[in-house]
């Protein structure tokens, strides 16, 4: 979870400057977590609590109400109308990492990823994308190899992976929509050789940086056993209490043993 974290704080400044570039800063002025990590947490501290999704989402929207939510989602969360309202957008894949801890089988991660979409994102592509990021999540975190990932969310999802970031870089531009994200955030990751090497493959297709991050590095995170210590550190740094308070108790009773426990409890 900490790594799509990362990805979304890494990512934040490039959002609406985008580069296609890979040598960019990784924390210039101004980076600093979004929505992307609010709503992450929000998924969590469900598990957590056992509050629904739905209570958890409203109670964090009013907990970080000026954070650049989605103008769908914004109206949702303040009306008190949880109905789902059809959306295909890459907000229930950017949210969905804890998901994939919570489970011991595939099975059982994919029906909770669709759960944990629908509240809001009930359209068949919104579903679809955070059931493909949760199930990458997952075989990264179950020592699955990246050509085994490949071909399980190709063939499961219909995600075409066969293309390079070459490939996809000179004419990709900003897309809100699961299926002009996802598939494009896995193959950041599958492209990668290290957690950073994967955030910065991300943000250089020049898109919805700070989701393209949080969801590739959400896979990283796992299958590269966690975040370079530098990485980390900044990362912490700008979080704040109830933020940390929620990773810390997800991880405490999931036991995931995310790279971030010990670096939180030392900090405090």
């Amino acid at each position: 979870m900490i790594g799509g974290i990362a990805g979304d704080i890494i990512g934040s400044v490039y959002e609406h400057s985008p580069t296609k570039r890979t040598d960019f800063p990784l924390f210039p002025i101004g980076a600093c977590f979004t929505d992307d990590t609010i709503l992450t947490v929000a998924i969590a501290e469900s598990f957590v609590s056992g509050r629904s999704y739905a209570q958890s989402l409203e109670n964090f929207y009013y907990k970080y109400p000026n954070a650049p939510y989605g103008a769908r989602f914004q109206k949702w969360a303040s009306s008190h109308d949880h109905k789902p309202y059809q959306s295909w957008g890459n907000g229930s894949a950017m949210r969905v990492s804890p998901v994939a801890y919570v489970h011991e089988s595939l099975a059982e991660v994919l029906d909770e990823a669709k759960r944990s979409a629908e509240v809001t994102h009930n359209h068949e592509e919104g579903i679809k994308g955070a059931q493909a990021t949760a199930c990458a999540i997952y075989m990264a975190s179950h020592q699955y190899s990246k050509e085994q990932i490949r071909i399980e969310i190709s063939s499961r999802f219909a995600y075409d992976l066969s293309r390079s970031l070459s490939d996809i870089r000179p004419s990709y531009s900003c897309d809100l929509s699961c299926q002009h994200t996802v598939p494009e955030a896995i193959t950041c990751f599958l492209e990668s050789d290290s957690y950073e090497s994967c955030i910065r493959n991300a943000v250089s297709l020049g898109g919805d940086a700070d989701t393209m991050a949080c969801i590739s590095g959400s896979i990283a995170e796992p299958f590269y056993g966690g975040l370079p210590v530098s990485i980390r550190e900044n990362v912490l740094s700008r979080l704040d209490e109830e933020i940390v308070r929620v990773l810390i108790a997800f991880d405490s009773k999931f036991n995931t043993s995310n790279s971030y426990r010990l670096g939180i409890n030392q900090s405090g």
